[in-house]
């Protein structure tokens, strides 16, 4: 969280599109934030061309566009099946277009997310992307906030900014410490 994610995937397909060259955008249909847009924290948004369900095929979505296409980014990329990622892998081997994904690598709970998981074991390469704790250390945690409470239970998909849930990034020593004052 607030590390940065999507405006960096929003800046990278601008890269594309200032080159002359078309990218595809996809979001997982369960993120609602932002309905058919990427949406950063600094205001700035982009259109999704591509909301997946879960039962989508993104290879047999994005196979029609292969040669229109020079970059398939997805955001929010830990919500996808983790035969979605399978997919986006053979779209970067069967297809030759490169996939950049875009996500977090565990909830709420320090737990991984489906997506995730198979994305730390398929990735061609993984970049970091680091923000802070309110304490100033890096932040390697996301605390979920119920109505300005930080809550450790509870299922693992909730947006942001929906139902009264934010969440906020914080390293290890404040997660554990919210974690034992709840």
């Amino acid at each position: 969280m607030n590390s940065g994610k999507t405006t960096a995937l929003i800046q990278a397909a601008h890269n594309y599109h200032e080159r002359g060259m078309k990218t595809l955008l996809i979001k997982p249909a369960i993120d609602s934030k932002g309905a058919g847009q990427v949406v950063s924290r600094l205001a700035i948004s982009r259109p999704v061309d591509v909301m997946a369900g879960r039962d989508d095929d993104l290879f047999s979505i994005i196979e029609p566009s292969k040669d229109a296409v020079h970059c398939v980014f997805v955001d929010e990329a830990q919500f996808l099946t983790a035969s979605q990622v399978r997919q986006l892998f053979k779209v970067t081997g069967m297809l030759n277009l490169p996939v950049i994904c875009y996500g977090l690598r565990t909830d709420f709970q320090l737990n991984g997310f489906e997506g995730s998981t198979e994305l730390l074991l398929l990735a061609h390469s993984i970049e970091e992307l680091k923000t802070i704790c309110t304490c100033g250390r890096k932040a390697v945690a996301n605390a979920r906030k119920v109505n300005g409470q930080y809550v450790f239970s509870g299922d693992q998909v909730a947006i942001d900014g929906e139902h009264n849930v934010e969440y906020e990034a914080l390293c290890a020593q404040c997660y554990y410490q919210y974690k034992e004052e709840g």
